[in-house]
């Protein structure tokens, strides 16, 4: 497991993409490409619009409140651990079995707001990644060589950390910070 420390946050607060206030100003460049979701109303907006991702992350939650229930487009769900502030082994195996066979939804139970960098780096070439930046709409990130060197380069701010320990029943206190 990797953690993004308190003194690299700084770096995550910038889009990682083209930041727009509406997401449908971005159906112009999603045709034809293959669109990837981070989050949970992006997903759900996308799938409003028609838009069906190949691979959808999201954890139930939107500004930390609870948000309506699973999509039901997708064929395949495949869950993960990720806690507020991290990148799990566990989140990065389940993107990989994601995009290793779509349509899928990888529901993270924590949050999923890192996931766009794992996402990033193991996304085709020519997809788009699409996210939500809170309060302000929608970040589009086309999956190229510029994309993928960013995403490892904020990839590298993060640093090992001990596994947090799960209570016996799978389920984790999402009282944690949020970033």
């Amino acid at each position: 497991m990797r953690r993004l420390p308190e003194e690299k946050r700084h770096f995550f607060r910038k889009p990682f993409g083209r930041l727009t206030p509406d997401i449908r100003e971005l159906l112009p460049d999603l045709a034809g490409r293959k669109v990837y979701t981070v989050g949970d109303i992006v997903t759900r907006r996308s799938l409003e619009l028609g838009v069906t991702p190949e691979v959808a992350v999201i954890d139930g939650h939107t500004m930390r409140l609870p948000c309506g229930g699973i999509p039901g487009a997708f064929p395949r769900t495949i869950h993960a651990r990720n806690p507020p502030g991290t990148i799990t082994d566990e989140l990065i195996q389940a993107l990989q079995e994601a995009l290793a066979g779509p349509p899928a939804l990888v529901v993270v139970e924590g949050e999923e707001d890192l996931a766009v960098i794992p996402l990033v780096m193991a996304a085709p070439e020519g997809g788009v990644v699409l996210y939500g930046q809170p309060g302000e709409g929608v970040v589009l990130r086309v999956v190229d060589a510029g994309a993928v060197r960013k995403a490892r380069e904020l990839f590298s701010c993060f640093e090992e950390a001990v596994k947090p320990e799960y209570p016996q029943n799978g389920r984790s206190d999402r009282q944690g910070a949020r970033l």
